[in-house]
């Protein structure tokens, strides 16, 4: 008779099982990672060629609209929104959102200091806030008409405006 050892069952995924899981942060590791060798793993590296990644960078590049973009940074958080969506990072964890994957983008500037806050609301009811400190709070107002434009530009509203029922009108 055959017995395996250890639990046939397979590992739970999510917040409360692995702290380091953040959804919209971090990509799911692969299968294909485990179970490869290092000389499997380190070959693969090699034959994907940097070059490559250059071209497809400049093919994006030179896809993009001459549209706005809003772009600010401080020494540890920096957030870019243009055509292909709004990117956020914070020392060396990023995340990128599509513009249909954003529900609203939410701006607020503080009474006192210096900090910028940010925050992206996916439809699912989460909520990414980045602060970007400011080196005067005159950016402030910059940074609002920036990521206005932004919004303004490529952001889809997709609540319908109500439409005017003719049918009620009396000659």
């Amino acid at each position: 008779m055959e017995q395996r050892i250890g639990s046939s069952s397979q590992p739970l995924e999510g917040a409360g099982f692995d702290p380091a899981f953040i959804p919209g942060l971090t990509s799911p590791v692969s299968d294909e990672a485990e179970d490869a060798s290092p000389e499997e793993t380190e070959a693969k590296a090699t034959a994907e060629e940097p070059v490559e990644a250059a071209e497809a960078a400049e093919a994006v590049e030179e896809e993009a609209p001459d549209g706005p973009v809003f772009e600010a940074s401080d020494r540890r958080a920096k957030i870019v929104a243009d055509h292909r969506g709004v990117r956020l990072s914070l020392d060396d964890q990023s995340c990128e959102f599509r513009w249909d994957e954003i529900g609203a983008i939410e701006t607020e500037t503080p009474r006192f200091g210096k900090r910028y806050t940010i925050t992206v609301h996916t439809p699912d009811r989460r909520w990414y806030p980045i602060e970007i400190e400011a080196k005067s709070r005159s950016s402030f107002e910059e940074w609002d008409e920036q990521i206005d434009a932004v919004l303004d530009a490529y952001f889809e509203d997709e609540t319908p405006e109500p439409e005017e029922d003719e049918s009620d009108e009396t000659p």
